[in-house]
């Protein structure tokens, strides 16, 4: 939106700049106050006037009134949120609809002026003694004269989208010193456990001197905030500490600020300004709404750290610890899920079955994610129990097809009840069952002497490749349905064995369809020729070169999960 405002010729820099402010807090204000997925859309008219829509889906919470609904919001978390929108905007509303709601704004050609300052003399001169820079140039004077909306613009899209709490906190500091304050602090809190206490210092301390920050830091551990009861954020007055800040700082004025999100308390905010005997009013306002965005920041990494800890303990447990060694085989893995922060669809096994047997799997899930992992998580335990009960290849396929479709008719009357007890509301993408549907390369390994027995079959799978030492590549299985879609279906297995020498190659379709344009990596047999090339190497560099030949016929990042398993006999 910024670029394309900026392209037109007969919109201002003004009215860009309220644009985006504007934007900025009708999206804010919907993702707080309805926490429903948002929608955006803008438009210019034809008197140059900006027109901006935000759709959310949560009609029955109206947005926060800007004037005189402050007492349903006691927590001024939200910073100005829809006040800023009453003085940019020359009109604004809302409107109501089934199941959604529409908050909508229209600003003038040419934008207003800053909200933030009461005359642009006085906005210049406020922004100059807090932001004092020499170096500045003439073309730096627009933002200091509206300096407020810039630094408000400037901070959102540098905290959106940040996944590192640290981080967060450490643009925090950037972005305040030495703009709006001499030093700043960072306190931190967990959300189960106060971190912070009587003892606990700030997390991160900045200075605009940075030979200041250890006697800064030691003095701030001396005081750590004690915010007040409830959930106000602030501002709030703070001991100034001017014996750690030199003869010129002997005096100033300090403000805490406390950081909340989501109704939780995350941590404070402390800013100091040497010399001051207070914060501008416009000032206070400007870091009342900074800390606002911080906080969301904050509350987002965590939330995402929260899930990727989830998701990392959640993938180790889909996955074997170790893979087996078995006599007279050497093996070789490469396992790459496009998406680290996520379980994968791919899976893998390599296991020992008793009485001189070891099995192997390499798997693929319909999707990702946690519908993956269910039906990861049912049936890797299930192929080791199966095969230590002695079942043979095709039983096994046999009873772990008709373990999945049990899973899901029993998954889709669940769903029905569901539906039933909401009272008839409309089904909802999601609402439903999710096909589980499995690819599965399995097989049986029995070493004798002078080479390994391998029966194996596979269920919609790519089909397992065998390499001789002299370079031919031939094809180790038929294919054969999918396991969970056909009940009853029977599976068949076949034996082949593995001389000296012998390598066999399995993938999931991560390899087999890597593309590049309209190509695939197995177009025209791509996959055994590239595999024809790997003879007289060992199972590893088997396994590398085939990953590297698979990586780089793409031109961007693996699309899909990759699995790769090698099987030498020796």
């Amino acid at each position: 939106m910024q670029a394309a405002l900026a392209e037109a010729s007969d919109v201002s820099a003004r009215l860009a700049d309220d644009a985006l402010a504007v934007v900025s807090e009708l999206v804010t204000n919907a993702v707080v106050h309805a926490g429903t997925d948002v929608e955006v859309d803008w438009r210019l008219e034809e008197d140059g006037a900006f027109v901006v829509e935000v759709h959310d889906r949560h009609p029955s919470r109206a947005p926060r009134d800007p004037l005189g609904g402050e007492a349903a919001y006691d927590t001024p978390e939200y910073g100005r949120g829809l006040r800023l929108v009453t003085t940019l905007a020359e009109s604004w509303g809302v409107t109501y609809r089934t199941g959604a709601k529409t908050v909508w704004a229209r600003l003038p050609p040419g934008g207003v002026e800053d909200p933030y300052a009461p005359a642009p003399d006085a906005a210049l001169a406020v922004a100059e003694d807090l932001a004092p820079q020499p170096h500045r140039s003439v073309g730096d004077r627009d933002w200091l004269g509206r300096g407020a909306l810039s630094f408000l613009a400037e901070a959102s899209d540098l905290l959106a989208g940040q996944l590192d709490e640290n981080l967060v906190t450490a643009l925090t500091g950037q972005l305040i010193v030495p703009r709006l304050a001499d030093w700043c602090a960072v306190w931190l809190e967990d959300e189960a456990t106060v971190r912070g206490g009587a003892d606990a210092g700030p997390d991160r301390v900045w200075h605009a001197s940075e030979n200041r920050i250890e006697e800064l830091r030691c003095a701030l551990e001396k005081e750590p905030p004690c915010p007040p009861d409830g959930m106000r954020s602030g501002p709030e007055p703070y001991p100034w500490p001017g014996h750690a800040l030199g003869s010129r700082g002997a005096d100033g004025t300090a403000l805490a600020y406390r950081l909340i999100a989501g109704g939780r308390p995350l941590g404070t905010l402390v800013i100091g300004r040497c010399g001051l005997a207070r914060f501008p009013d416009e000032v206070t306002g400007l870091v009342e709404d900074l800390g606002r965005r911080v906080a969301l920041a904050i509350g987002a990494a965590r939330q995402y750290a929260r899930q990727a800890t989830i998701s990392a303990v959640l993938q180790r447990g889909l996955l074997p610890g170790a893979v087996a060694e078995i006599p007279g085989l050497s093996s070789a893995l490469v396992y790459e899920p496009c998406d680290k922060g996520g379980p994968s669809g791919d899976f893998y096994d390599l296991f020992p079955a008793g009485d001189g047997r070891w099995c192997f799997a390499v798997g693929d899930v319909q999707g990702k994610g946690p519908e993956a992992a269910v039906v990861i998580g049912l049936a890797r335990p299930w192929l080791r129990l199966l095969a230590r009960e002695g079942y043979r290849v095709a039983d096994v396929l046999d009873r772990l097809n008709q373990l999945l479709l049990d899973d899901a008719t029993e998954a889709a009357d669940a769903a029905a009840r569901a539906l039933v007890a909401a009272g008839g509301r409309p089904v909802l993408p999601g609402d439903g069952p999710q096909t589980r549907f499995l690819s599965l390369l399995y097989g049986e390994l029995t070493p004798y002497d002078g080479g390994v027995r391998c029966t194996l079959a596979s269920a919609g799978h790519p089909l397992p490749l065998v390499l001789g030492p002299d370079g031919t590549v031939r094809t180790a299985a038929g294919p054969q349905t999918l396991l969970g879609v056909v009940e009853d279906e029977t599976y068949t297995s076949e034996t082949l064995d593995l001389r000296p020498g012998d390598s066999l190659l399995c993938v999931t379709d991560g390899v087999t369809e890597r593309r590049s344009g309209s190509r695939q990596f197995d177009d025209a047999d791509g996959l055994a020729l590239a595999l024809s090339g790997c003879a007289g190497l060992t199972a590893e560099l088997i396994a590398e070169r085939i990953r590297r030949l698979v990586d780089d016929f793409g031109d961007g990042p693996l699309e899909d999960d990759l699995a790769l398993l090698v099987l030498q006999a020796e």
